[in-house]
């Protein structure tokens, strides 16, 4: 009967890759896993499974069957697929790209290698990638995806969810009619209403080789599922202002500067506008949209001038009339999470808005009076919705509120979410 399923299985898919495939999660290996138990690289197991390799040495498909722990039946079929000659005019199904992106990805390239990892190598199924308005989401879903497609053949179905609770419905049923068994990258871009966790096991189920990369503004946990918040872009520290070409290796700072080279041709950093480029990108905190739209005013303003412009009237950061594609303004990034906080988390938000510098979990604990599991839990929900970040440090994981959001708390001392008004902190913290 296995051996008849892994026949069946290399007749109707993409061959001995596809066999390899659903051999090796039969057993539950990663590619990483495989690679390992079968002394090849990484690169070897993907190129074979997404059909780069059709035809691997026979030395290469004796380690594997080892390692699959294949015998009788199931190893001959398995040998017999390797020798496996494809025919010229067998048909190829040709694996469905993702939507084409309209700008380059700057800055992210670590975070997208990490992703691309997640799915194609350790093997995991479901991604939540999560962090404010603007901060390039959307874009780093689609370079993992455009990396996932080119490298390893793997077909892409997109969905954009426009913020709408479960937009996706009815879609389940065409994607498993197009991707049966095939391996499969399903992304739920702008899933802030949330995604059914039935309608997610109906897929895994029916579709074996199916991933599921979910972007929203917030976390929204599922069973078996991994979230990761998105920060914002690192921005420099002031002693870098006087170091151009330090300065430019900073990815807020790298961004910028590519926005700025497309819209100013020959524009260089000089030495007399670094420190206003670097503060811009303090100010804006590193995020994409945020220095989308200050790049495009660029064309009517200096830096030093947008910097002393912001800094009176922080949130006058509208698009301009012709950029390339940023909408709204910067405050619509950062007001939106901070009026879905709940009480707790604004109350703690409130302490911390005032606490300069950076701070750790157990500072933040002595300062609001709270528990310490409390206060390190809320933390940890701020830092998901992207209104703190983690800084560099020697001596632990240290944070800061994001300047945005510093601005706009301090503007707004007086909004909650409580009717009541104020909460006093310590009854809030429980």
């Amino acid at each position: 009967m296995d051996g008849g399923q892994s026949m069946q299985a290399v007749r109707t898919a993409a061959g001995f890759g596809e066999l390899l495939r659903l051999r090796r999660e039969r057993i539950g290996l990663t590619q990483q896993c495989l690679a390992d138990h079968a002394t090849l690289s990484v690169r070897a197991i993907r190129d074979m499974e997404s059909g780069r390799v059709r035809r691997p040495r026979n030395e290469t498909v004796r380690l594997l069957a080892d390692a699959l722990r294949l015998e009788g039946r199931g190893r001959t079929d398995f040998e017999e697929a390797a020798r496996r000659h494809p025919l010229a005019d067998e048909p190829v199904a040709e694996p469905a790209a993702p939507p084409v992106a309209r700008g380059a990805i700057v800055g992210r390239e670590m975070e997208a290698e990490v992703l691309a990892d997640a799915f194609a190598v350790h093997g995991d199924r479901l991604v939540s990638l999560v962090g404010l308005g603007g901060v390039g989401k959307t874009r780093l879903a689609l370079e993992v995806a455009r990396r996932l497609h080119l490298s390893a053949r793997w077909s892409v179905q997109w969905v954009d969810c426009g913020g709408a609770p479960h937009p996706w419905r009815g879609l389940p049923d065409d994607i498993v009619r197009e991707l049966g068994d095939r391996t499969a990258l399903l992304v739920l871009d702008g899933a802030d209403g949330g995604v059914d966790a039935g309608q997610l096991d109906g897929l895994f189920r029916h579709c074996p080789g199916l991933r599921v990369l979910i972007t929203a503004r917030e976390a929204r946990p599922l069973p078996g599922g991994q979230v990761i918040p998105l920060a914002p872009l690192p921005v420099p520290a002031p002693e870098l202002d006087a170091e151009p070409e330090a300065l430019a290796q900073v990815g807020a700072v790298r961004l910028l500067l590519s926005h700025l080279c497309r819209l100013r041709p020959g524009y260089t950093l000089e030495r007399s506008e670094a420190p206003a480029v670097a503060e811009l990108c303090r100010h804006l905190d590193g995020l994409p949209g945020a220095l989308e739209r200050a790049a495009g005013w660029a064309l009517v303003q200096s830096t030093a001038q947008l910097v002393a412009r912001l800094t009176a009237v922080p949130f006058t950061l509208a698009a301009p009339p012709v950029v390339f594609g940023a909408r709204g303004d910067v405050r619509d990034e950062v007001e939106p999470a901070i009026r879905r906080l709940t009480e707790r988390q604004r109350a703690l938000l409130d302490v911390l808005v005032d606490e300069p510098g950076d701070w750790s979990g157990e500072d933040a604990a002595v300062r609001s009076g709270w528990a310490l599991q409390t206060c390190l839990a809320t933390v940890h929900e701020l830092l998901s919705r992207g209104l703190i970040r983690s800084v560099p440090a020697r001596d632990g994981v240290r944070f800061t509120v994001l300047n945005l959001c510093r601005r706009l708390v301090r503007e707004e001392r007086g909004l909650r979410l409580a009717p009541g008004g104020d909460v006093p902190l310590l009854a809030v913290a429980g």
